[in-house]
């Protein structure tokens, strides 16, 4: 038996892929048209998921779009009634259907450009579910029709460079995010997506774990396949076939095993442009194809990448640069912290604001704005080691022990020897405030507890743990992406908008500059060792304590409460007086950054350092629920304070 030429088998592997233009299109719109006809066919034959208590119940999808323009509500609204959207899906699926019958007709460009119109009017409607194989289609299918409609073959190559580029910028972005993860580093990450609920598959997971060897090369198989698709246009295209081949295998492996049955289609659909464009220009196939768009791509990417250098250095000088009033202190670590102080005299408490991890000193602005305007109380606000424009210098790897020091000689540097201290920490803050108690004797007149972390959540509460296991790759995604220029596509936060006007600019700054992203991912490291490691108990704190709890913290997970009764536990043990108090309606951070909740919190701090019993019985009625206050004046809620007066209340 004559064996198989090794010449040939590579010469029928490597080469490129003979698609000429029309071909490329053709394929193209046939695939989007199947992902299109897949999910019009699954609407209409599970209806029930889009009505009333459905996944889906527009009653209810609706919320997530309030900040859309007016424009884009109502025709959201007109769109998504349930006799609009079968009409729309009926309409869709006869077009679909259409679409995979032969030809090359020119209408075939308004089929598709019909396709991708009403699939962008039906996506906000099944929010869940599309999981990205509907948005690929479209943008495929918008591309393909105008395409198709046009008579110049250049306007048709740009379209088709893009679709190619959007190709390899999908795989790419996904492997290189996919590369920051630990999981899939230690190649992990195949069985713990086999063992969910949602996309799992539980004879691969045993296989998984029967064959870790033969899972690991594969999990790195994928992600090198998809930080590595580009290498489809070296050597003349040579490396096409195989590149291709392995992504739509890839595709149809998820589509069985992870229930993606219409990411088969939906990425497979860009495929022949890949094809199309890598193929050598001295092909024939591909003679005549213009070449100009991934230079324009080039030159518009140098262009967005300057800009976004020059916006990141704007925010880094505006970060580092502090308010007029900010002063800065050497710890005993070498690191050097930018503070601010303001109001108080006399022999009156210095309450010390500790802010949370990824969070700013400019957080306490409705609590230290109340404070300083109407108490004859010291503000002191400070950034830790590496926020803002404080420095890290020291060289040994961090610990909390760390930022407790500083927090202590912070206090020993800045506030006068014959003034007692309250430590007011949020999240992290709160436990660092708990550790740097000690280190200040009797200077501590108390701690006021925000929703504060506790060193045994991580152990104790499933919600916790969860989260905290994405949020360390979450943090390194956001570092990266900042470091590479992408802090200027990022949006303003909803929450940032809820704060004093005057601190906006300056909040938004720091959340997107990587400096604070590189701290915090250091301080989570540190988290995660030292709270998997705690034993507990909490060793007594000589102090008094006013422990408040955001009301969804402890409705999300229960455990968080008993863990904050530890935390005043822990006072009570040293015989000092102890307040706790849940606030209702708000959460982890709103708890802070809306003036609804963060002014009540700040009459309760007041009472605290005064002295004075602070109300615990739960507040029901709207007044609990809107957070009324009769400290809400007009002035308050539009953050009229100057810079020089915000930066002593920061």
């Amino acid at each position: 038996m004559k064996l198989p030429n090794p010449k040939r088998i590579a010469a029928a592997v490597f080469r490129p892929i003979p698609v000429t233009r029309t071909r490329a299109l053709g394929m193209s719109e046939r695939l989007a048209a199947l992902t299109a006809l897949g999910s019009s066919l699954e609407y209409l034959t599970q209806r029930k998921q889009n009505r009333r208590g459905g996944l889906n119940d527009w009653t209810v999808l609706k919320d997530s779009y309030f900040g859309s323009s007016p424009f884009t509500q109502k025709l959201m609204n007109a769109v998504s009634g349930e006799k609009t959207t079968v009409a729309l899906h009926t309409a869709q699926a006869a077009v679909s259907a259409a679409m995979l019958l032969p030809g090359n007709s020119r209408w075939r460009g308004a089929g598709s450009l019909f396709l991708s119109a009403t699939g962008a009017l039906l996506y906000p409607r099944h929010r869940y579910g599309t999981d990205g194989s509907d948005q690929v289609a479209i943008l495929v299918q918008a591309a393909n029709g105008a395409a198709r409609l046009s008579k110049d073959t250049r306007t048709q190559d740009a379209l088709l460079w893009y679709v190619a580029l959007q190709a390899n910028l999908s795989y790419l972005v996904s492997g290189w995010v996919k590369l920051l993860g630990e999981p899939w580093r230690d190649a992990s990450a195949l069985g713990g997506v086999m063992r969910t609920r949602t996309y799992g598959h539980e004879p691969t997971y045993k296989l998984v774990k029967r064959y870790p060897v033969a899972a690991k090369y594969l999990t790195h198989g994928v992600l090198a396949l998809e930080c590595l698709f580009p290498l489809a246009y070296l050597a003349g295209g040579r490396l096409a076939r195989p590149v291709i081949a392995s992504a739509g295998a890839f595709h149809v492996a998820n589509g069985f095993v992870m229930g993606l049955g219409r990411f088969v289609t939906a990425f497979t659909s860009m495929h022949p442009m890949v094809a199309y464009t890598s193929a050598p220009k001295s092909h024939p196939a591909v003679a005549g194809r213009d070449d100009r768009a991934p230079l324009v791509a080039a030159a518009l990417l140098a262009g967005a990448s300057a800009i976004g250098a020059a916006v990141a250095v704007q925010r880094r000088l505006r970060t580092r640069d502090g308010w007029p009033g900010s002063r800065r202190l050497t710890t005993r670590h070498g690191n050097h912290l930018q503070y601010e102080t303001g109001g108080g005299n006399g022999s009156a408490p210095v309450l010390v604001f500790a802010a949370g991890m990824a969070s700013t000193s400019e957080h306490f602005a409705w609590i230290t704005e109340k404070i300083v305007k109407e108490t004859g109380y010291g503000v002191l606000s400070y950034a830790r080691a590496g926020y803002a424009g404080s420095d890290r210098a020291r060289t040994a790897p961090y610990d909390l022990a760390e930022s407790a020091d500083d927090l202590a000689d912070l206090v020993e540097g800045v506030v006068p020897a014959h003034r007692k201290v309250v430590l007011v920490g949020h999240s992290l803050g709160g436990e660092i405030a708990r550790r740097a108690a000690g280190r200040l004797g009797d200077r501590l007149q108390g701690i006021v507890y925000l929703d504060s972390s506790h060193p045994d959540e991580l152990n104790r509460s499933e919600a916790q743990r969860e989260s905290g296991s994405r949020l360390g790759q979450s943090l390194s995604l956001i570092v990266w992406s900042l470091r590479l220029g992408m802090g200027i596509f990022m949006a303003h936060p909803e929450w940032i908008a809820s704060l004093p006007l005057t601190y906006r600019k300056r909040v938004f700054a720091q959340y997107t500059d990587a400096r604070m992203w590189v701290a915090a991912k250091r301080e989570w490291d540190a988290v995660e060792a030292d709270f998997g490691a705690f034993t507990g108990p909490l060793a007594p704190v000589a102090g008094d304590a006013l422990v408040i709890s955001a009301q969804r913290s402890v409705d999300q997970s229960p455990e968080q409460l008993e863990m904050h009764g530890e935390i005043a536990d822990a006072h009570r043990a040293a015989g000092r007086r102890v307040e706790s108090w849940v606030v209702p309606g708000s959460d982890h951070d709103s708890l802070l950054t809306d003036s609804r909740y963060a002014l009540r919190v700040a009459d309760r701090i007041i009472e605290f350092a005064a002295g004075s019993p602070v109300e615990t019985e739960p507040e029901t009625g709207s007044d609990a629920q809107a957070g009324s206050d009769p400290q809400t004046d007009s002035d308050a809620q539009t953050g009229s304070m100057d810079e020089s007066t915000a930066g002593a209340a920061a």
